[in-house]
């Protein structure tokens, strides 16, 4: 890949709530480069969507807040950025795809209005090419009959169509980096494939780099180039898409592969994860994976462990490297 689009270093972001501190994000660092796709993977509550808020500055408040940390894009860190500059940022240079198109899409306007928008405030056009602009954002995701959906509301679209609305709102001002999170959790099979797919194909002609949250490495495998590993607020293990496929090292990453159904296996029963993620408030002493390891060791439970890198740019956090 090109130069690093987005280098996130050292981030915490915190909720500090009655009953406690929950470290939701506690200290990550990523990197994404031009044109390329990052996949941040990990169960519920494991801080990807909360990482993805921060690096827009979408942290709910006033009980989240980032503690520390640098958001670079471009070199510029959006840390220190004010409220009136980050909304000429967000939708101009870095878009956001979020999981549930019922919830992103206003019921009460038009598709055409609501594409229209971001246009309107990061683009100085008159209202013909403002329409232009719109009809060839629905081209471009696929929708057909542009000229007639442009008129439509989100109810008159099907599940699938309304993801791709979402998409041509995120996609209209052409971002450097765009976020998908969880963007096929409400599109059925047949349906996510054609989405990923079409993800793909803009992502080639507009030249956009992209970080994708799921759960599925299904998703992983057919999208990504490289798979940051997240547990519990930290990267447990990070990697370039072939190399964790081939040789994961961390039990976390090689528990979550277990859990996919193996179409050449013939078993009764699937495998699970044991146990739950821990109390935020509460994280546990040393490795926070440690009370559902199978392959735990006692340092685990006393001291968090240290950064191994094992080849080009993989790296994880594991007694068992030593």
């Amino acid at each position: 890949m090109g130069r690093n689009i987005l280098e996130v270093i050292d981030l915490r972001t915190y909720f500090f709530t009655r009953s406690g501190v929950a470290k939701a994000v506690d200290g990550v660092s990523i990197t994404v480069g031009e044109e390329e796709t990052l996949g941040l993977v990990g169960e519920s509550g494991s801080g990807k969507s909360i990482t993805c808020l921060s690096i827009l500055r979408l942290v709910p408040s006033p009980a989240g807040r980032i503690v520390s940390g640098k958001i670079l894009l471009n070199g510029q860190d959006l840390a220190i950025k004010s409220e009136k500059e980050m909304r000429q940022i967000r939708g101009k240079s870095i878009s956001m795809i979020l999981q549930n198109p019922m919830t992103s899409l206003n019921p009460v306007f038009t598709i055409g209005d609501q594409v229209a928008q971001p246009i309107k405030i990061h683009q100085n056009l008159d209202k013909r090419k403002i329409q232009e602009k719109v009809l060839d954002m629905l081209r471009q995701v696929k929708i057909p009959s542009p000229e007639v959906r442009v008129n439509e509301y989100p109810h008159q679209m099907s599940g699938g169509m309304r993801q791709r609305i979402v998409g041509a709102m995120a996609l209209s001002c052409q971002p450097q980096l765009l976020i998908a999170d969880e963007p096929t959790t409400a599109l059925d099979v047949t349906i996510q494939a054609q989405f990923l797919n079409l993800l793909k194909e803009v992502q080639k002609e507009l030249k956009v780099a992209m970080i994708i949250v799921t759960h599925d490495f299904g998703i992983v495998a057919k999208v990504c180039d490289r798979v940051a590993v997240m547990y519990a607020g930290r990267i447990v293990e990070e990697a370039k898409i072939r190399d964790l496929f081939n040789r994961h090292q961390h039990p976390y990453t090689a528990a979550l592969m277990n859990s996919l159904p193996q179409m050449d296996r013939k078993v009764k029963r699937l495998y699970s994860i044991e146990g739950q993620p821990p109390d935020l408030k509460k994280m546990p002493h040393g490795c926070h994976f440690a009370p559902r390891c199978s392959r735990v060791m006692e340092i685990c439970k006393k001291e968090y462990p240290r950064q191994t890198i094992i080849g080009d740019g993989h790296t994880f956090n594991c007694w068992l490297a030593g």
